[in-house]
């Protein structure tokens, strides 16, 4: 059996955004003890992986493990291949497509890589901050895909097999919008400024304002009556 001490474990997927920062607020307030995973797969915009750095610096975290997973030499994303970041998409169009920021199967292989530290850990319970409102049409962001990883995990790994754990994939910010996303993170303390919005920010790390990310977190602040701390340099 798993050791009690271990029963209150997670594993939270960090990106260094407004969501995956606000689901590990979630989980803190939880009570877990909290491992944290980022995955460097040769994103353009690595600037996220300090941000994922800072963010787990100050929330708790027992452990923040970095792996590196270079997707970007299978390509197929404006995230990790020559290809244009779209600018200036109307929200009616972000939810219309799957836009080319999608990365093939990225969720799926995070989420690999969660449940297999999950099993080594005796953590249970794996969050992550997909959200399936304000989102830019991803596949593997819908409560449908989660629902079936999760039956998929516990036939896949020998501590579900064996009837020591049953894994839960845990998304508290599924079915709420940006705004509703940034005011529980308000709410449980979250310093957005730590944060980092952007899929192509400049030479500089600033970010662009115009990519989905960028208009979508924008509006998220303006409709909880906000303003983004994170377009203020970090100190």
């Amino acid at each position: 059996m798993t050791d009690m001490s271990q029963a209150s474990r997670a594993v939270v997927l960090v990106s260094g955004g407004v969501d995956s920062t606000t689901c590990l607020a979630v989980a803190r307030s939880e009570g877990y003890e909290l491992f944290a995973l980022t995955v460097n797969y040769g994103q353009r915009h690595r600037v996220e992986l300090e941000a994922a750095r800072r963010v787990t610096a100050v929330m708790g975290v027992r452990e923040h493990l970095i792996l590196d997973v270079p997707l970007n030499r299978i390509g197929g994303s404006a995230l990790t291949d020559d290809l244009d970041v779209p600018k200036d998409v109307s929200f009616e169009e972000m939810g219309s497509r799957i836009p080319v920021t999608y990365v093939p199967a990225r969720n799926t292989i995070f989420l690999s890589l969660a449940l297999g530290w999950a099993e080594v850990l005796g953590a249970g319970d794996i969050f992550v901050g997909v959200n399936a409102l304000d989102y830019s049409g991803y596949p593997d962001c819908r409560p449908e895909y989660i629902e079936a990883f999760e039956r998929m995990a516990n036939l896949a790994v020998r501590e579900a097999v064996e009837g020591r754990i049953r894994f839960r994939l845990r998304t508290p910010l599924i079915h709420l919008t940006k705004s509703e996303i940034i005011r529980k993170g308000m709410a449980l303390g979250v310093d957005y400024k730590l944060t980092h919005p952007c899929y192509d920010p400049g030479p500089d790390g600033r970010a662009c304002g115009r990519c989905d990310s960028c208009l979508l977190r924008r509006r998220g602040f303006e409709e909880a009556g906000l303003s983004d701390p994170a377009l203020a340099p970090v100190a």
